[in-house]
């Protein structure tokens, strides 16, 4: 459900009244992909990145998924409209074999308010999965403003589209993403830094010994659980950098599910415990959103606050094992 706060800013010497928007974290993570059996010729990595961005006057939640398999390899934007009932759905095929395909511009309305989306990937490199990591850009403008720009060729990215930088930068509210491995996941995450930072998870579920599971960011192992027959769900907060993370899992599916049919989910939220506990305190002191009173653990309640923590970025891992 979309919660909506007004807020007032200038611009041009006249008074505003904006509207954020609030994502719905708690549907978006529990998207899944089909529920058959899933092996390496049937698999599609999948990220998917939520940010608030100013368009037409309105804040609303912006979305790039990825999406690549043996066959295909696309990019789509989703803007949602200002109640939240629908969004508007630009998609984007990039063929390997079409060179063309990999820069281009497309426009599309929102509200009645047109939106043009610009690219080029031609030299993008990719880290492995369906997202791009350097040597390109992707700009969405609206009314002359890039209001959403992702990649590292900015200056391209301006002369191309002849539109100034936004008075209010977007703001990456989340990202989901499904890996398909049998045994190790990576993927790569900002926190409260520009670096981004690998993120890998190695599990041992087989074999003469108990179950086992390494969690490790930028190469050091900062969680490590043994017997993960037992402690299948749990958290435990790290720090990069002198800063907090706390991290949860749930890989109830890895042990006692058939392979392909389940996934083991991870959580990235930066920040203390403690900070989790005044945010909850806040959002119920302020009305927002109602917690399941049947998940009493840290692991269930953290989960309930991040729908009333929108500006708060979080990574949510889903981590498929295949045969």
């Amino acid at each position: 459900m979309y919660a909506q706060t007004k807020m007032y800013f200038t611009r041009s010497g006249r008074s505003h009244s904006v509207h954020i928007q609030s994502p719905p974290l708690a549907e978006k993570i529990t998207e899944e992909p089909p529920a058959n059996v899933i092996n390496k010729n049937s698999a599609q990595s999948t990220v998917t990145c939520v940010y608030q961005a100013n368009i037409a006057g309105y804040w609303r939640n912006v979305s790039f998924i990825w999406c690549k398999n043996l066959m295909n390899h696309s990019f789509t934007v989703k803007v949602d409209s200002i109640d939240g009932d629908f969004n508007y759905t630009c998609k984007i095929e990039l063929k390997p074999w079409h060179f063309w395909s990999k820069k281009g511009y497309k426009s599309f309305e929102v509200d009645g308010n047109p939106v043009e989306v610009y690219w080029d990937l031609r030299s993008a490199k990719f880290a492995g999965g369906p997202e791009p990591s350097t040597d390109f850009y992707i700009a969405l403008v609206s009314d002359e403003e890039v209001v959403l720009l992702l990649g590292d060729y900015k200056k391209k990215a301006y002369k191309r589209t002849k539109s100034r930088p936004a008075l209010v930068d977007a703001v990456l509210v989340y990202k989901k993403e499904n890996v398909f491995a049998k045994r190790c996941f990576s993927t790569r995450a900002k926190f409260n830094e520009r670096k981004d930072h690998e993120i890998v998870v190695e599990s041992s579920t087989t074999g003469p010994r108990d179950p086992e599971m390494w969690i490790s960011i930028d190469g050091i192992v900062l969680v490590h659980v043994k017997n993960l027959q037992w402690k299948f769900r749990g958290n435990q907060t790290v720090l990069i950098n002198k800063f907090p993370v706390q991290v949860f899992w749930d890989v109830h599916d890895w042990l006692f599910s058939s392979p392909g049919m389940g996934h083991g989910l991870f959580i990235f939220k930066p920040g203390s415990p403690l900070d989790s506990e005044n945010e909850s305190r806040e959002s119920s002191s302020q009305g927002g959103g109602d917690v399941d009173s049947d998940c009493s653990s840290g692991y269930y309640s953290t989960w309930s606050n991040l729908t009333a923590t929108a500006s708060e970025f979080c990574l949510f891992l889903h981590a498929w094992k295949i045969e």
